[in-house]
């Protein structure tokens, strides 16, 4: 695949989806607290796309194989535009909470059909480096999204993100249908019972999955809990306003984009590992260092911390995945691969807000330091280096 297939076929979608996500980064923990409930009710509407997304994942991945990447992606897209102007009409925690779900399983079809694209079209020689851009490119939007999305919902009301994000949702659909080719759909993997290919992919891929999945669910548990701990601690424990919340994501977003370049050369020149397990290492001392955080600069620094290590595995899992995948059975392998990711998404704000009821806000970063710990020793001790470097050529003689 040359540069300028890769920019326009995997680089400006993914941009405007992510560009989406990030304006209601800093938008969702004080949309939450608006409708006045415990930290437990805010980690369930935190946590309904995430679950919405983990338990369409696996199905995600055989329709993907059914209905083939493009239309996958395009389906997601309108499914994740449609619920985010229904969000801005909500005026009840739990109907908003069906919203995010439903969002969710949009948001499985457009990751899974990409990721299998990827996969396919990438070579594995670049693909560490394919990856981090991708991840870095979310991690732009990442900087750039919450200002704007801070400044919307304190000039213009919390709903006014949701409406720009549908907006903006239109752009990574008309990308997808220009760009992305349309793929033959392969007869016998139609044919064959869904069932039968997901219990081949669990039997013939089990051990690994079981390594890689359980460190991969740990990492990516810091990971979301990072956009959710940062905002409550700012809003509700500190009394930052939506602006200063948006300002502190943004910038540790735009620390978290320096890293993605370097993280890709390290995947691609030394092997994934190098880049994985500093990364969840240095990623759960940051967070531990949260609750000593006592106003805004102080936050800040911290979390422009946490974002310099996030940078570091940027691509790190996608990469693993797309290693990992079997070629006869990419679309279920990474239907899997993606749940269990997932499951540490759609866990983490739960986590965070049972666990804060229980011991405080303030005592809640040290659990999710423990369980980033976790996964960098998962990671770094039972799951093997994936980089295959082909075999050195010799060259003919004169």
């Amino acid at each position: 695949m040359g540069r300028r297939q890769l920019l326009l076929s995997i680089y400006i979608p993914a941009l405007s989806m992510s560009l989406c996500r990030g304006l209601i980064l800093p938008v969702m923990p004080l949309f939450a607290l608006s409708f006045e409930v415990s930290y437990a009710m805010v980690g369930v509407l935190l946590a309904a796309e995430g679950v919405g997304n983990l338990l369409a994942d696996i199905p995600a991945g055989t329709l993907v194989q059914r209905l083939g990447r493009r239309r996958s992606m395009l389906f997601g897209a309108v499914i994740m535009g449609l619920m985010a102007l229904a969000m801005a009409q909500a005026t009840l925690l739990w109907e908003a909470a069906a919203y995010r779900f439903v969002s969710g399983i949009g948001m499985a079809l457009w990751n899974i059909a990409r990721h299998a694209y990827i996969t396919q079209m990438v070579d594995v020689g670049i693909r560490g480096r394919t990856n981090a851009g991708l991840g870095g490119l979310g991690r732009v939007a990442g900087f750039a999204a919450p200002v704007v999305g801070g400044f919307m919902a304190e000039s213009a009301g919390l709903q006014a993100p949701f409406i720009l994000y549908a907006m903006l949702s239109v752009t990574g659909f008309i990308s997808a249908w220009i760009w992305i080719p349309q793929d033959e759909l392969n007869s016998g993997a139609v044919n064959e019972a869904a069932l039968v290919r997901l219990w081949h992919v669990l039997r013939s891929q089990g051990r690994i999955l079981l390594a890689a999945g359980s460190g991969s669910l740990m990492a990516q548990t810091i990971r979301a809990a990072r956009n959710v701990v940062i905002p409550l601690i700012a809003a509700d424990h500190l009394g930052l306003d939506a602006s200063d919340v948006g300002l502190i994501i943004s910038l540790s977003y735009a620390v978290d984009t320096l890293m993605f370049w370097p993280a890709g050369v390290i995947m691609d020149r030394f092997g994934r590992k190098w880049a994985y397990v500093p990364s969840f290492i240095l990623q759960s001392t940051a967070m531990a260092c949260v609750p000593l955080a006592d106003g805004f600069t102080s936050l800040l620094v911290v979390a422009m911390g946490m974002g310099l290590a996030n940078g570091l595995s940027s691509g790190t899992m996608l990469t693993l995945g797309a290693d990992l995948a079997p070629s006869d059975a990419r679309g279920e392998f990474l239907g899997i691969w993606r749940f269990i990711g997932d499951s540490g998404h759609a866990a983490a704000p739960l986590i965070v807000g049972h666990t804060a009821d229980l011991l405080g806000l303030a005592g809640t970063p040290f659990l999710i330091a423990l369980i980033g710990l976790g996964g960098a020793s998962t990671l770094g001790l039972w799951v093997p280096e994936t980089l295959r470097r082909a075999p050195p050529t010799t060259k003919a003689a004169n």
